[in-house]
Formats: C-alpha cells, structure tokens, sequence
C-alpha cells in the first residue's frame, strides 16, 4: 500500500542539513492537458505533436495507473534505484564512469551520485545505484524497486533487454524520475520519449541565472519551495514540447536572458516548463530539466541549490508513492 503519511517535511529537513486502472499497451487515451497551443510562443506553434500516439495510456487521468500487488508494493520497503549511465555526453558531476554491477564504489568525484544518494537516504529510502546496463536485463531486477531514477543519462543507455524491463516495471505501477540529461537519452525509442512526457531535449543557452516558478503548489516536489525562486541552469529547448503532462514549475517569463539554443531554438518565452508530471501506460513518472550546474552536488554556493535538492526529493518520492502523486 501507499505511505503517504510518512512525515516527509521532517526527514527531507534532516537530510538537507545532514487511482487504480488496467491500462493496456496498445490503447491510446487522450486526457486533459495543462498545456496548449494557445500557451506556445508564436514562433515555434507551428510544431506540434500533441496528436503523437505512443500506444499507451498516459496522461494526468490516475485511471493511466496500475495498483497491481507488484513487489514493490507488498515488500514494505521504500526503495529506489539510481541508474547514471552514459553514452556520448557525460555531466562532470557524474565523474569517472563506475565500475560494473550493483553499487560500485563511489569516488570523490562521483560528487552527483554520491548527493543523490545521501539526499534521498535522509528521505527515509534505501538506494541502489549502478551504470551497468545488465543490472536491468530481467523486469525481475526492477520489480522490488519503487522507483527507477535516471540520471543525466544521455543518448544510448539501453539495450534490448533493459527497455522491455524498464516497460514491464512500469506496467506494474512502478516509478520512474527523470533528471537534467535524460531529457537526451534514447531518441529513437519513441516509448522513452512518451514516458518523458512526449518531450525531448533540442539545445540550450549558456549557463545563466533565470527565476523558477512553481505552477502546482499541491505537489509533493513544490509544496516547500518558494513560489519562485532564484536559479541558475542551461534550462532547454524541448521539441517535441511537453503535452499532456500536468506542469509542476517553470521559468518565469523575462526572467532569464540568451534563450537562443546552440541550434537555433528560440526558447520558450512565454511558457517554458522546467519540470513536469504524468502517469504512463501504469506507472508514474516524474521528469525535471533542471540540474546542469556542478554547485547543485557540492558545497558551493549556488542561488536555489537548496530548492533545487527539495524538489527532486519530492519528486522521488512522489514517484515511489511514498507522497501522493502528480498534484
């Protein structure tokens, strides 16, 4: 079952200092969407894949979700996997790639897994973590997990069997966090990019300071951060654009200069989400842009590094089901 009243605020402090539905693959369901044309800057409205069908059910609609009486939700633990592989591109924060199989030994300059698992074991859950692709070759090695969270994995980061787990996992109402680069991992995997929110990463500006508004102040991942709060990121371009997803926080408008992607994207002007949530073909997912700079994992200084680290852990568990979901 759920544990949802689990007193979330006084462990995640702790750490910072220290519904049911048998949706079937293959049925497509178009749900209501807090993102529309309307919203779009004119100068790319004319892209638009909202009519994309990836084959599941998928959207805000918690009839997408299965309650099975999967492992994950019978063991009594709260438990999570970090999985930091890397193709072509590798956040230097991720460090030295680790060595094989489960929980490696982390360096010194592992500096993001190493946060990322303190941050979420001061939440209260047990964390595995691993870059070795054959540790999800089986739904098996997913199934006693509560949530999967890919981070900054970029391009090519699952063969056959670890994507027909990751879907199996899912299905069974598993949990999936998506963080910074993974917005760049499989393109030409279409389920990955519905599970992403039918959203991809095309370019970004330079590293610059912008001001991040939270938009759903109910969910788990925003209700103790600051309405808007000051932060810096290279925060992306996406094509395709986010649809059917319920946005959690997103750049204000004006508030960061040099939009202009690598590639020539404009930017988002007028609505430009940095973080977003939805349910897909039966499990949850979670998915933030945000995360780029090194000062998010290290004791450097950083305009909303706290923010930031409160959000992703309310994410996390909103995605494990340890927080209610998607509010």
């Amino acid at each position: 079952m759920e544990h949802h009243d689990r007193p979330r605020r006084t462990i995640l402090r702790t750490a910072l200092v220290g519904a049911a539905g048998a949706a079937l693959a293959g049925t497509a369901v178009l749900v209501s969407t807090t993102t529309t044309q309307a919203d779009r800057p004119s100068s790319v409205a004319r892209y638009d894949d909202r009519v994309a069908d990836y084959g599941v059910c998928r959207g805000t609609d918690p009839d997408c979700y299965n309650a099975w009486e999967s492992e994950h939700r019978t063991d009594g633990r709260n438990r999570v996997l970090v999985y930091s592989r890397t193709g072509v591109s590798r956040h230097s924060y991720l460090g030295p790639v680790l060595g094989p199989g489960m929980n490696p030994e982390l360096g010194e300059e592992n500096v993001g897994q190493r946060a990322l698992v303190d941050w979420l074991r001061g939440a209260g859950l047990e964390v595995d973590w691993t870059e070795d692709v054959a540790e999800l070759a089986s739904p098996a090695d997913l199934m006693g997990y509560d949530a999967v969270i890919f981070f900054s994995t970029s391009r090519d980061i699952l063969d056959d069997a670890a994507q027909t787990s990751l879907m199996q996992y899912l299905r069974s109402g598993g949990g999936f966090v998506s963080i910074h680069n993974t917005l760049g991992a499989e393109y030409n995997w279409d389920y990955f990019q519905g599970l992403l929110g039918g959203a991809n990463f095309y370019d970004h500006g330079p590293n610059r300071d912008g001001t991040v508004r939270t938009v759903s102040r109910r969910d788990a991942s925003t209700e103790d951060v600051p309405r808007t709060w000051d932060y810096r990121d290279e925060f992306y371009n996406l094509v395709p654009f986010p649809t059917q997803v319920r946005q959690l926080a997103v750049l204000e408008p004006g508030s960061s200069e040099d939009n202009t992607g690598f590639y020539g994207h404009p930017g988002h002007p007028e609505n430009h989400p940095v973080s977003w949530c939805q349910y897909y073909d039966g499990g949850r997912a979670w998915i933030t842009s945000l995360g780029h700079d090194d000062a998010n994992f290290t004791a450097d200084e950083m305009p909303g590094e706290e923010n930031f680290r409160e959000h992703v852990v309310g994410g996390v568990l909103s995605a494990a089901g340890v927080e209610p979901f998607c509010r």
